[in-house]
């Protein structure tokens, strides 16, 4: 069987996804570095629906492996399974089913698959870097202020995403007493103590007009 037939064709464009993330993951080892920035926001502070979504997730096997690693073994395994359904329809039936319908039992099948076949990885590779990102990290990165006004001694929930554009809740205050922030406001984090961060707003303000 073709791997190349049109009944095998998404598992083929599979494939060749997985090499040319591979190939990607590997030049971020040199220096190249491929954000996953779909992820999804696990914070300790998500409501409990957020909370059963990452229980899920985890199930599956995602935030036990970096993301595109995570991402090339599902490809594989979806190809995997998908030529072998093919394979096995053609010689109990005569035939190939629909790609689609191929498709639909192999994404189905390859879920559970790669979650199981993560955790043993999990143990070999290391883990998703930006589950340990230190707070220091943020410094020099933008926000966006989502709750509150921040002022001098009140600060306001503010939404940072790492370096790997996971999102992260941290509370900040203007770095200028005299300073205001609105929600909504972008900020740049500019120093950190303890648990508050100090930002300085980005957008333009209209200037007062002269007297």
């Amino acid at each position: 069987m073709s791997l190349l037939a049109d009944h095998n064709l998404p598992f083929a464009a599979a494939l060749l996804l997985m090499l040319l993330l591979a190939l990607f993951q590997l030049f971020s080892f040199g220096g190249f570095e491929l954000d996953a920035d779909g992820d999804i926001d696990l914070d300790g502070d998500a409501d409990s629906g957020a909370s059963a979504a990452g229980g899920l997730l985890s199930l599956l096997g995602i935030g036990r492996l970096p993301f595109t690693i995570w991402l090339v073994l599902f490809l594989f395994v979806f190809a995997g399974i998908g030529v072998s359904i093919q394979g096995l329809a053609e010689n109990l039936t005569g035939g190939p089913l629909y790609a689609w319908l191929a498709a639909v039992f192999a994404g189905g099948g390859a879920l559970p698959v790669t979650g199981v076949l993560a955790r043993p990885m999990a143990r070999i590779l290391p883990a998703d870097e930006t589950s340990a990102v230190g707070l220091d990290s943020l410094l020099g990165r933008r926000g966006t202020i989502i709750t509150g006004h921040a002022r001098a001694g009140s600060p306001a929930r503010t939404r940072v995403p790492d370096r790997h554009g996971h999102p992260h809740f941290v509370m900040v205050e203007p770095h200028e007493p005299a300073c205001e922030l609105q929600e909504g406001d972008v900020v740049l984090l500019v120093r950190r103590e303890e648990n508050v961060f100090y930002g300085v707003p980005l957008q333009e303000r209209e200037l007062a007009p002269v007297t």
